[in-house]
């Protein structure tokens, strides 16, 4: 890389560093929303560098749907050890059980949406006023919607239109009881900037991201990886191809390409060379226009 790149690059981990801090000083329980990919990883690095020597400050919080990629599991599980993180996990799974949400049902069913219920009804268990997400503005045209400190009424919903504003990197964490804030340290960066800090920083990913050979079949121009409970069309077949993913989430939403890429240079390449955005092969994104923003305002991430 360029010398600008890497000035760039510290000038992001700088920016995202200091959000980091404001949360630890601004918030009594923050916590870090960590779903096993590439962002939220990058947030545990940047959260590592921030308050060394210390520990990070604040636990890891997983949603699982229990339709997560298994690497993603052992990564998240091998993560925390590693640094001695504390994990609370929230579980879909119980949620269905308790009576919370309804399991969809169909072709096209996915718990992704279930995780809003599950999402809300753990920061209410463990009382934080504070999550931070690994959402960037460069994603998707909601998220390029937010601040930095995100404001969430008592119901954890989000309204575009009533957001404070941030000037001269001047945040307000003020909050009235049962209200809280998502905040989002790498607003900033672009999916290029993640990926050249990956390299430059040397930090580990699971091996979803690097291609594979995976079982996989083709539905509405998005890759979608064959599973248990991945209801299939008579029309739709199974077939072993090289393919990694770009984002991770839910197996049900997340779309893979067909990738030789093996290594963070290649990878680095390949998004460089193409024209399809990063939530181009999300499932999920498709529902409608507005599926993104519509998710937000009820408390999705």
């Amino acid at each position: 890389m360029k010398d600008y790149n890497l000035t760039h690059l510290r000038e992001l981990e700088s920016e995202a560093s200091y959000v980091l801090r404001e949360v630890a000083a601004q918030f009594e329980r923050p916590a870090l929303l960590f779903s096993g990919g590439k962002d939220s990883i990058v947030l545990v690095h940047l959260s590592r560098k921030a308050f060394h020597p210390a520990s990070i400050p604040f636990p890891l919080v997983h949603i699982d749907t229990g339709h997560n990629f298994e690497e993603a599991i052992i990564f998240r599980n091998k993560l925390v050890k590693k640094f001695n993180a504390r994990l609370v996990v929230g579980s879909v799974q119980e949620s269905i059980d308790n009576g919370r949400v309804v399991e969809e049902k169909g072709i096209n069913a996915s718990r992704n949406v279930l995780q809003t219920v599950t999402l809300l009804d753990t920061i209410e268990k463990y009382k934080f006023d504070a999550a931070i997400g690994g959402g960037r503005r460069d994603e998707e045209k909601a998220r390029a919607k937010e601040r930095f400190f995100s404001h969430r009424d008592e119901f954890g919903q989000w309204d575009p239109k009533n957001q404070r504003p941030e000037l001269w990197n001047i945040f307000n964490g003020k909050k009235r009881m049962g209200e809280h804030f998502r905040v989002f340290p790498i607003s900033n960066w672009t999916e290029m900037d993640i990926w050249q800090y990956i390299l430059q920083e040397n930090i580990e990913l699971p091996s979803l991201y690097f291609t594979h050979e995976r079982e996989v079949f083709f539905r509405d121009g998005v890759w979608l990886a064959k599973a248990p409970f991945m209801a299939m069309k008579p029309t739709e077949k199974a077939e072993k191809l090289r393919v990694r993913c770009r984002t991770v989430g839910d197996i049900s939403c997340t779309g893979l390409v067909l990738s030789t890429a093996d290594n963070l240079e290649d990878i680095i390449r390949e998004i460089a060379a193409t024209r399809v955005t990063e939530r181009g092969g999300r499932y999920d994104d498709k529902r409608s226009e507005a599926a993104m923003e519509d998710r937000k305002k009820e408390g999705y991430f």
